[in-house]
């Protein structure tokens, strides 16, 4: 699907109540293998997945060169713009890949997500603990499920623990995951494996925010 110069890219049905829309992370993009196994995970579980770039990754994609990302503001209008052509937050649950979650995370409350899942949050810059990015994770109303490496440098169990974040932000931490959720290399675990049951997780945990889940009795 295309939206102006925005390329969308969907898996799964599309009569799906949700979509759940991924945007990348700060180094690769739509299509990387990382962010397709989340995709096709979500996706076979019944959901509709819809991927897309963000400005500066869509101009790399073009010119074959790598270019930093863009300010949050023009990040910010891509990620609306996305949510606009797909009509609207309410039937929505977005997220990302850590630069693309933390956008996310900031539209969250603006466009009435029905939930937002994260892969790989940046609580802060690895080596600078006391640099955290949490202040819209703070006040986020929308269900929120972070999926974390437990070896991960941008924010670790002990670390999170201490944020004060709300009841309705729930993290699930993956034994051995980094940044990226990939698996040591000693891992009896493949990258993989470890992505698909991420899938997993935010597949079930989109079915919980369908309406049928939130009209079935205790």
């Amino acid at each position: 699907m295309m939206t102006g110069n925005i390329k969308i890219l969907f898996d799964g049905p599309e009569d799906s109540e949700l979509t759940v829309v991924l945007a990348h992370g700060a180094g690769v993009g739509m299509n990387a293998p990382f962010m397709s196994v989340f995709a096709e995970g979500i996706a076979s579980a019944g959901h509709r997945v819809a991927r897309f770039e963000f400005p500066y990754m869509q101009r790399q994609r073009a010119e074959g060169k790598r270019f930093p990302p863009n300010p949050a503001a023009v990040l910010i209008e891509r990620y609306l713009a996305v949510v606009g052509a797909l009509g609207g937050g309410s039937g929505l649950v977005i997220g990302g890949k850590s630069l693309g979650c933390r956008i996310a995370t900031l539209i969250a409350n603006q466009v009435g997500a029905r939930g937002v899942v994260c892969l790989g949050y940046p609580f802060h810059p690895p080596g600078k603990p006391d640099n955290v990015r949490i202040e819209y994770l703070q006040n986020i109303t929308a269900p929120t499920l972070i999926l974390q490496g437990a070896e991960d440098p941008f924010g670790s169990p002990d670390e999170v623990a201490g944020y004060g974040l709300p009841d309705s932000v729930k993290i699930t931490w993956l034994d051995g995951g980094d940044h990226h959720l990939a698996t040591p290399d000693d891992s009896e675990t493949s990258d993989e494996q470890n992505w698909a049951d991420g899938a997993d997780a935010i597949a079930e945990f989109v079915a919980s925010l369908s309406s049928s889940a939130q009209t079935d009795p205790a």
